[in-house]
C-alpha cells in the first residue's frame, strides 16, 4: 500500500484535478497532460488512484506567471 505523503499538517485549500485545469486553461486533455509534466508546472499536492491533484493556489500562481492572458479572464474564455 502507498504511504500518504506528510504535508506537515498543512491543509491544501481548494484542489484541482486535470479536468479542472483543462477547463481553467481552455485546452484539451492531451495539452494538460503535457503541461503538468513540465518542470515549470507545480508538483501535484497528491497523486491518487484516479490521478493527481494540485493546490488551486499553486496552479493559479503558475497561470499568473505563464499564461498572463488568463489572469484577466478566470474562466479561460
Amino acid at each position: 500500500m502507498n504511504e500518504i505523503p506528510d504535508h506537515g499538517g498543512v491543509l491544501p485549500g481548494e484542489l484541482m484535478g486535470a479536468a479542472e485545469i483543462q477547463r481553467r486553461l481552455g485546452v484539451g486533455r492531451n495539452r494538460v497532460y503535457q503541461l503538468t509534466r513540465d518542470r515549470d508546472f507545480p508538483a501535484p499536492f497528491q497523486t491518487l488512484i484516479m490521478g493527481s491533484v494540485w493546490r488551486k493556489h499553486d496552479v493559479e500562481a503558475w497561470i499568473t506567471e505563464h499564461r498572463k492572458a488568463l489572469v484577466e479572464d478566470p474562466e479561460g474564455q
